[in-house]
């Protein structure tokens, strides 16, 4: 069983070390066949020297893409090279790797094709600002009335996928804030998807792509995206 586990990383020269080491040392405790994947997205710091030096597949990108075109860079590596699984983690130390065995178990117990990493099931840890707090509740009412599922984190970036969605988000991936977008795609495409209760981490270094400035301008542009992707697969099928 071969798991990809796919790290974008722009600007991550603080704590990059630290998610790959955890991660590797994870594969080693569990005895799980990880494979660190880490996505410089041009980078203006030092991400792509430390990440050279590290045990881990190095991608430099020779422009910025963003979050979602870093994220389907790994999903498209993963795919190609005939991984079985790939998790999605971020490069700022918010995601504990020691949760990807629970993540693995609940998905085959469950025979599931995505899971999401909730910090508010249990509501554990890292809550994040009450800004974004409900940010996030407005698109777990958004994707509960386009299409009737609940998932209490939608914004989070510590998820697993299989195969058969990795085929998918190798063709298309959201580009500039993929997580909402994705719920969508995921369900459309008849995925079963379910959350998992994780304990986060405040970002253990560099900056959020999402300012409070930015956050009215954030929900305006994901809303639509959500809402355009929801009917472009609808008529699809």
């Amino acid at each position: 069983m071969r798991i990809a586990v796919v790290v974008p990383a722009y600007n991550e020269s603080a704590s990059i070390a630290k998610v790959v080491e955890n991660i590797n040392a994870i594969a080693v405790a569990h005895n799980l066949c990880l494979q660190p994947v880490v996505i410089n997205d041009c980078s203006k710091d030092d991400t792509g020297a430390i990440i050279s030096r590290l045990n881990c597949v190095a991608i430099n990108l020779p422009i910025n893409l963003g979050i979602g075109g870093a994220v389907q860079t790994g999903f498209k590596y993963a795919f190609e090279n005939g991984f079985d699984y790939a998790i999605q983690t971020d490069g700022d130390g918010q995601h504990p790797a020691e949760e990807i065995p629970n993540m693995l178990k609940m998905m085959s117990e469950r025979e599931l094709d995505v899971v999401v990493g909730s910090r508010f099931i249990t509501k554990e840890g890292y809550q994040s600002s009450y800004m974004r707090r409900m940010g996030i509740n407005y698109f777990m009412f958004l994707n509960r009335v386009l299409i009737g599922l609940k998932i209490t984190d939608n914004t989070s970036g510590f998820r697993l996928i299989n195969r058969k969605a990795l085929a998918i988000v190798s063709e298309y991936y959201p580009d500039e804030y993929p997580e909402p977008e994705a719920i969508i795609l995921y369900h459309k495409r008849g995925l079963k998807i379910a959350e998992i209760p994780v304990v986060m981490r405040e970002r253990q270094g560099g900056v959020s792509s999402i300012s409070s400035s930015h956050s009215i301008y954030y929900m305006f542009k994901v809303t639509l995206a959500i809402v355009f992707t929801h009917i472009r697969l609808r008529n699809k099928n």
